[in-house]
Parts: structure tokens; sequence; C-alpha cells
């Protein structure tokens, strides 16, 4: 059974600390190194919820892709629910990594495993990282799916691909429209425009778009938008993460047992549809 540093040393070779962007707060946040670490829970969010599932689990290591503080901090105390989840975690030995922008740029990183799941081949990354001689990592990805379809058929594809939430898949374009070539990025993906209108593809899966930008992207371009629950566009990067661990532990001759939280914790939690009436 491996100990938590050699756990660390595994997920720092996959997504180096380093590639995070310099805003972000990514490591591992409590735990033992020297503790041994038998079970390791995946999740997007260190949330009470999925805090407690890992407790009842009985994991050793929780590793989620959200960060539970990106601010300096001069307290811990349980007076509040970030502290209250780490007295939670400490008080029965379960360390917490965060892979955040490390993960989104890694290869494989987020948005593979968004255009994965989804049914794209990837090409390349939509933003390469200039660091990187193969040209594989960066931010975002471009795909390609393996024959042209309408963009209502491309939507149910999505939304049969990624994890109900109660938002759905939002579209904006012609339903009828030819996609054959799509940029994906996990999470917020709006400020990146430019990128995917130079790349040229038909259509952009991303999650949190907002009215001003997608107005304007609209007029700009015929590009199809695509807008998911940002929690289910990075949820498919827990099972790309948990397959490298166990990659990992099989060359080391390690024994995990891991689990990827299925709780759906997207901040939305009810869509009621508006009666179809004329302002």
């Amino acid at each position: 059974m491996p100990i938590l540093s050699d756990v660390l040393s595994v997920f720092d070779e996959l997504y180096p600390p380093a590639r995070a962007e310099s805003w972000d707060a990514v490591g591992l946040v409590c735990g033992d190194p020297d503790a041994e670490v038998g079970r390791v829970m995946f999740a997007v969010d260190p949330v009470a919820a999925v805090v407690d599932e890992a407790v009842e689990w009985g994991a050793d290591l929780l590793v989620t892709h959200h960060p539970l503080y990106l601010r300096g901090v001069t307290s811990v105390a349980a007076t509040g629910f970030k502290g209250r989840v780490v007295h939670t975690l400490i008080r029965h030995g379960v360390g917490l990594l965060t892979a955040h922008t490390n993960a989104d740029s890694a290869d494989p990183g987020v948005s593979d495993a968004l255009a994965e799941a989804v049914g794209l081949r990837v090409t390349g990354p939509l933003i390469p990282d200039p660091t990187d001689p193969a040209g594989r990592r960066g931010t975002g990805r471009i795909g390609e799916l393996p024959a042209p379809e309408p963009l209502a058929a491309f939507a149910a594809r999505v939304a049969a691909g990624l994890p109900a939430t109660v938002q759905g898949v939002r579209t904006a374009g012609d339903p009828e429209a030819p996609v054959r070539r799509v940029a994906v990025c996990g999470g917020s993906g709006d400020s990146f425009f430019d990128a995917v209108r130079a790349a040229g593809v038909d259509a952009y899966l991303t999650a949190d778009l907002r009215h001003h930008p997608v107005s304007e992207a609209r007029e700009a371009s015929p590009l199809a938008l695509l807008d998911a629950a940002h929690w289910a566009t990075e949820w498919p990067w827990l099972r790309s993460a948990e397959r490298e661990l166990l990659a990992a532990a099989g060359k080391h001759g390690w024994t995990l047992d891991t689990r990827v939280s299925t709780q759906v914790t997207d901040a939305w939690t009810l869509h009621t549809p508006m009666p179809a009436a004329a302002p």
C-alpha cells in the first residue's frame, strides 16, 4: 500500500502544479504525507456532502477538481463551511488534493475527457501550450465527429453523454446546421471566443455562457454554441484521472480502491419552463 507522498508524486507528474494558472490554488490541502492510502475518491467539488461521502466510504484521500480555498485565509475554524470541511477531513484522516487548471491543460486533461464523453476524436488543443513540443497540451480541445450531423442531433448527443443536471444543454444556432468540427472547453469558456472563431469549427461546447458574449459571438459568425452545466462538463475528467491513477498503481504494484462520486453538486437544483406566451 502506498503512502500519501507516493500518490502525490503520481499526481504531480500527471498534473504538474507549476502548470496551474498564477491565480489558482492546487495541490495538497490537508493530509499527512506519511499516511497510508488504500482508498481514493474523486469528485468535482469539495463540498460537505462529498466529504461526508468520502468519510462514509472510508477514503484515505479525496481528489477534487475545484479548490477548497482560492485566496489566503487566516483561520480554518469550523465556524464556516470551508473550515468545517477541513475539520471533518482531518478528524477522519482523509487527505484532500486539488488538481484544477493544471488538470485543464494536461495531456490528457479535462477537455480531452469532455470530448471523449460526447463522441469527438481530439485533433489538438484549442489554445496550445507553447512549452509543449508535442503540441498536445493547452486550453480546450478541437475534435471531430465521425460524420456530420445536424446541430439538434449533436445537442442531443451532448445531453446523453454528460451527467444529467437540471439545466440540460442550451443551444444557440440553426438546429439543422451541419456540425462536424467542434471546439470544447470544460468549465467556463466564454473568454476563448476569439480562439474558437480562429479555429474554424462548426460549434463550441463549454459552460457558463453569458448573454452578451453569446449575442456578440452569434452576430460575428454562424458558430453554433452549446452551454452545459459547469459541473457536468468537468465531471468526465474524474473517470480519466481515476484511470491514470490506477495505471500508475499497476506499474508500482500498489493495491488501491477508487471511487468516482456521482453526487450532482451543480449549484442549480430546479428548472421551471416558462409558459409559451407572447411578451
